[in-house]
């Protein structure tokens, strides 16, 4: 007996799809890494990236109502102060996460463009202290 040629047919485009699937999905998703010297180091991929992107994330900042304590020198030495500052806006403020990065610094990394380039998006640190 000859075995079903459609049933064949179904299972050889499945078997092909799960293996397209695979390979598109490959190399696209977020993965740890590390700043180094001279770049960044994923944890899945053996070579070093030169070359990769960093996240900015402008909008506008909101700073509570706070109190900020310090001290005065002088002339006539050291005084204690107390400043009440008043909660407040201040538009167009960015945070540039590169100009903090530090080698050895953990980061999260996600791969966009089908796996062609690479996002840091943020410093990951122990949820432990």
């Amino acid at each position: 007996m000859s075995k079903d040629p459609y049933g064949q047919l179904a299972s050889s485009l499945l078997s092909s799809f799960h293996k397209q699937t695979r390979q598109a999905i490959g190399g696209v998703g977020a993965v740890l890494g590390t700043i180094t010297s001279t770049g960044l180091k994923l944890d899945d991929f053996k070579h070093e990236l030169q070359e990769y992107m960093v996240a900015e994330l402008p909008g506008q900042l909101s700073l509570p109502r706070r109190t900020v304590e310090g001290t005065i020198s002088g002339d006539g030495g050291k005084t204690a102060v107390s400043l009440e500052l008043e909660e407040t806006e201040v538009e167009e403020a960015q945070w540039k996460l590169n100009q903090g990065l530090r080698p050895g610094d953990r980061v999260l990394a996600v791969r966009v463009n089908g796996g062609h380039d690479v996002v840091v998006v943020c410093k990951v640190v122990s949820g432990h202290g």
